[in-house]
């Protein structure tokens, strides 16, 4: 057996999913937190020239994310020849609440996602989830999977590549080379961030440029951070790393677009420096991160800031690369769904933040998770 090490953060999703997936492979491991062991954090960008978590050793093997493709490939097991009455794709709070649904209907029902609990995960807290005054993304979702685990469904980390239809099935074929086949489909695998689209960007990601404060935000404590957006997510992402680092900049296109819930909060955080109408036009550093650039839009002055990370809060694309052209999606690539989320493709359903639903809630993702699988056992009776 190999010697694994998992160099994580407490409140990191996608830690919790790596040390979830070993713990079913029955592959033991050590666990390190990073978020308070500054030595082991030191290590950890040492030997993975990280900032961002998790980091995964296996033997010299260095791992960086959440990778489902290669520890599949490690510790997997060999899948395939079933056919199930409902596949999912995504589990977050639509697909998760489809698979629910699906199983108390009895239907054989399989979930493949590439992570568990979506972007919910990555809310550092919740206060409009009915039953919960007060949760984080990460606690929500834990509770989301736990029911669904309680349930007799199958729930593969994996992602789709490729859907298609054969006769009365579908098939999906995803990353690990896996085939599965259905006789009925729910599209629920939500939407990735928007990155800035900046010369350089790649370079920096996971050296200090991340889309998730909740892994990496413990990783700077009291050094300097920019946060890059003016919404709801941006303020609450700038109140909890006002806590964290030394210095937070917040860098906003145009003005605050956010609830004034956030906007008192935020309001009295005296160490947020706030640069409204600005767009960061430059990132420097060598190996790491050290600095931006950020713009003037009406006077073009640009102004450099030395920072050790920045936290992009600026949008979200939907997952759709792989149904394009199979089914019905808006200008935006969102697929185009009726009130009971049916899809332009009979046997296909859609539900949550993929979808052309305008409100995009954790709980109008979870109401809709529902309709979908109600709509999909119909369809199954007929």
């Amino acid at each position: 057996m190999p010697r694994v090490t998992v160099y994580s953060t407490q409140n990191c999703p996608y830690c919790r999913m790596v040390k979830a997936f070993l713990d079913r492979q029955g592959v033991p491991y050590t666990s390190i937190d990073v978020g308070t062991d500054r030595e082991q954090a030191k290590k950890m960008v040492e030997i993975s020239g990280q900032y961002g978590v998790p980091v995964i050793t296996v033997d010299d093997e260095v791992i960086v994310g959440f990778d489902a493709q290669r520890l599949n490939e490690l510790f997997g097991e060999e899948k395939g020849g079933e056919v199930y009455d409902v596949l999912i794709i995504g589990a977050g709070p639509a697909g998760l609440t489809a698979g629910v649904y699906c199983a108390r209907k009895l239907l054989k029902t399989l979930i493949i996602s590439e992570n568990i609990g979506g972007q919910a995960v990555e809310s550092w807290s919740i206060e409009n989830y009915m039953g919960f005054a007060k949760i984080t993304g990460d606690d929500l979702m834990r509770k989301f999977e736990d029911q669904v685990r309680s349930q007799n469904i199958r729930l593969e980390v994996d992602k789709a590549l490729i859907l298609d239809r054969s006769g009365n099935e579908f098939m999906v074929n995803t990353a690990t080379g896996a085939a599965y086949r259905a006789r009925a489909v729910i599209l629920a695998q939500g939407k990735h961030p928007r990155t800035l689209g900046i010369e350089g960007e790649d370079r920096y990601w996971g050296r200090g440029l991340s889309v998730c404060s909740t892994c990496d935000g413990p990783l700077f404590r009291d050094k300097v951070v920019a946060i890059v957006g003016g919404g709801n997510s941006a303020l609450q992402t700038s109140i909890e790393m006002s806590g964290i680092a030394k210095e937070v900049h917040l860098i906003v296109r145009s003005r605050i677009k956010a609830d004034e819930t956030y906007v008192r909060l935020y309001e009295q955080k005296k160490n947020i420096t706030t640069h409204t109408n600005a767009i960061i036009s430059a990132l420097q550093g060598k190996d790491m991160l050290s600095a931006i650039t950020i713009r003037d839009r009406d006077s073009g002055k640009e102004t450099e800031i030395a920072v050790d990370g920045i936290f992009l809060e600026i949008g979200w694309i939907p997952n759709t690369a792989f149904v394009e052209g199979l089914v019905d999606m808006n200008d935006l690539k969102e697929i185009e769904v009726d009130i009971n989320c049916h899809t332009s493709v009979p046997g296909i359903f859609a539900a949550g933040d993929v979808t052309n639903i305008r409100t995009k809630q954790i709980i109008t993702a979870a109401g809709e998770g529902a309709k979908a699988a109600l709509s999909a056992y119909e369809y199954l009776m007929h």
